[in-house]
């Protein structure tokens, strides 16, 4: 039984942070990219390297696991608590999205540090993310062993939907068996309280098509008696949007005592305005009475995210044949795609704007939402491991996004208590030009973890 108290191993790993960040510095110096061929290799690189760096930590049977066709997880474990502590699974991935070069102001391969923030393409998503575990593990592993057994997965094909997780989670059951779960790569809602990911939103995305000639016709002969199929699409798209441009079709009821708490969640304009990038002049939506944290997270939204509409090389004053549009709609939490679907049938399919024709096709699979009510004795050691790391309980937040993993978790290991907590912050602009990391956000989380591995030994104990 581990008896070194946590206040000193925290004390030991805020000691070693440097080294931490410098391990991290080496991995994010691997272009692990998952959605390019040509960065497969270094895909398996990274992930032989971390298997090896687990090994020399002291965590037990180190190993990269495979499949055909499906690229590399890493797992590890440490079983030496004894029976009767919990086992705690740490789910994260080293694969990232690609870059693109316009609008980086150094080099997304080569980490470089500004004002406190690390700048480097996987920083926060999710290298810092499980990478505080692995600072928190080597803290406790050099005080003489962990407070609870625990096993370490670390998928690298997250960034292209974990396509074959669940064959992994099949292949390799063992590797996933545990008595609660802490999944990486979420956010904070700034970089002074912590955040416990509750909530996720699901996504859909629908072709929607207007035909009306059989071939382009001359603007000027037939102009004013003529559908105009691209006038025709965009009224269709607005039919789906109130006046602010959100998505009208499809609201859901929250309960009253949710919207009431998270006026609390410090989402104000200055912090929509840099997190996403907002131009001088240009403001968020107003907020019509009902909390932005609700808009972004428990609310769906549409995007249009692709068309067919003229590009200006393709000019000609013709009346044209037809115009589609993708759109991708994010769904409420909880919200199937179905019910979905048919509300935006309903809306696009009756009295087409001039006549034309129009089908609404589902593109591909739907991916789930989800929504979790963290209750139990593992939340209660949450709060405590955050009370002593940052100074307060972490606020229960939600995603605007979908993460295809987190409802795979979720769905499998629906009895277990899971806890989703990361190293992202409103200025992390993941998936984006100059994604960074708080270094302090780095620092506390590390902490957090160091407390987290304790509490729960002595809340989960058997």
């Amino acid at each position: 039984m581990i008896t070194t108290p946590s206040a000193i191993v925290a004390a030991s790993a805020d000691a070693a942070f440097d080294s931490a960040v410098e391990q991290l510095e080496e991995y994010l110096r691997y272009p692990a990219i998952s959605c390019l061929e040509k960065h497969f290799d270094d895909v398996r690189a990274l992930a032989a390297r971390i298997r090896d760096d687990l090994e020399s930590l002291g965590m037990d049977n180190s190993r990269v696991l495979t499949l055909d066709n499906a690229l590399p997880c890493v797992a590890a474990e440490w079983l030496h608590a004894g029976p009767d502590a919990p086992t705690v699974l740490i789910y994260g991935h080293f694969d990232l999205q690609p870059v693109v070069l316009k609008n980086w102001h150094s080099d997304p391969h080569e980490p470089e540090t500004r004002d406190g923030r690390m700048y480097a393409r996987g920083s926060a998503d999710d290298m810092g993310g499980w990478m505080s575990h692995f600072a928190a593990i080597r803290a406790w592993m050099e005080a003489g062993g962990l407070p609870c057994n625990i096993r370490l997965l670390v998928e690298g094909e997250e960034e292209i939907g974990s396509p074959n997780l669940e064959r992994f989670m099949d292949a390799y059951p063992d590797a996933f068996s545990a008595d609660v779960m802490v999944l990486t790569d979420c956010e904070n809602p700034s970089t002074t309280i912590p955040g416990l990911t509750v909530s996720l939103r699901g996504l859909l995305e629908v072709e929607l098509t207007c035909e009306a000639l059989d071939a382009d016709g001359h603007s000027g002969l037939w102009g004013g008696m003529v559908p105009d199929v691209s006038i025709a699409l965009c009224k269709l798209i607005a039919r789906l949007t109130d006046d602010d441009g959100r998505m009208a079709v499809g609201r859901v009821d929250v309960p009253d005592a949710w919207r009431e708490g998270a006026w609390d969640v410090p989402l104000d304009t200055p912090t929509i305005r840099e997190g996403a990038h907002l131009k001088n002049g240009v403001d968020p939506i107003p907020d019509r009475g009902v909390p932005p944290a609700e808009w972004m997270w428990r609310q769906p939204a549409l995007t249009v995210v692709a068309t067919t509409l003229p590009r200006p090389e393709e000019k000609k004053n013709a009346l044209r044949t037809s115009a589609s549009a993708t759109l991708s709609i994010r769904l409420a939490p909880g919200q199937t795609a179905e019910d979905m679907l048919d509300q935006v049938l309903a809306a696009l399919l009756t009295n087409p704007p001039g006549g034309v024709h129009v089908t609404v096709e589902q593109i591909g699979s739907a991916s789930e939402g989800w929504l979790y009510e963290p209750k139990g004795v593992a939340f209660d050691a949450v709060d405590r491991a955050y009370e002593q790391s940052w100074g307060c309980k972490p606020v229960q937040v939600g995603v605007g996004g979908s993460i295809p993993f987190v409802a795979l978790f979720g769905r499998r290991f629906s009895d277990l208590p899971l806890i989703l907590n990361g190293v992202m912050d409103p200025r992390t602009t993941a998936h984006g030009p100059n994604e960074s990391m708080d270094l302090g956000v780095f620092r506390k989380a590390i902490a957090a973890n160091v407390y987290l591995y304790d509490e729960l030994a002595k809340a989960l104990h058997k």
